[in-house]
């Protein structure tokens, strides 16, 4: 099912996606890889805020490159397990959803069933057609990390895929299984 969804988004529009969607994102979301969760993961610890309200938010697992022709150079997804020891945490603070590439583990499936959130996918190899659904990039957190400081993004349209639903329903598993039976 196609669905077109602006973001942040609610618990109950997590609820009603199911893993297998194409789901086009338009609203903010926010950029982070491991530099940077280690640094929220940091932050908590000494009982200090996160750079942007976490509630209901979107990470997208990736950095990008220098602009060119566009808001910012092509923007592919990250592989998420990297990001796997921060991510309940984020989660369980309210974290609505995240964007990247590849499985995660179980901690993080867990978290994403007891939260209602929901893991999409970006097409890795395919960064010069999403950054042309990136309206504007602004650095909110981190600076010296250079392309791993935390960005907040305007998009319009990205695509994604629901990996894992609020339900703990995994694509990854099922196309395998689906793929099996053919």
């Amino acid at each position: 099912m196609n669905r077109h969804m602006n973001v942040p988004m609610t618990k109950e529009e997590a609820a009603s996606l199911k893993a297998g969607d194409y789901v086009y994102l338009t609203g903010t979301i926010y950029t982070a890889r491991d530099a940077a969760h280690k640094q929220m993961d940091e932050a908590l610890d000494r009982g200090e805020s996160l750079p942007f309200d976490i509630e209901g938010s979107i990470i997208y697992y990736m950095g990008p490159s220098p602009a060119s022709f566009t808001v910012v150079g092509p923007p592919g997804p990250t592989t998420a397990s990297r990001m796997d020891k921060y991510t309940p945490r984020l989660l369980d603070l309210g974290m609505g959803a995240m964007i990247g590439k590849g499985k995660r583990s179980k901690a993080v499936m867990d978290a994403i069933v007891r939260n209602g959130a929901v893991y999409f996918a970006a097409v890795g190899g395919a960064g010069a057609i999403l950054s042309k659904c990136i309206l504007s990039s602004e650095i909110v957190a981190y600076e010296d990390l250079g392309t791993e400081a935390v960005r907040r993004l305007a998009i319009q349209d990205f695509p994604v895929v629901v990996v894992m639903d609020a339900l703990g329903n995994n694509l990854y598993e099922t196309a395998v299984k689906e793929f099996c039976t053919l």
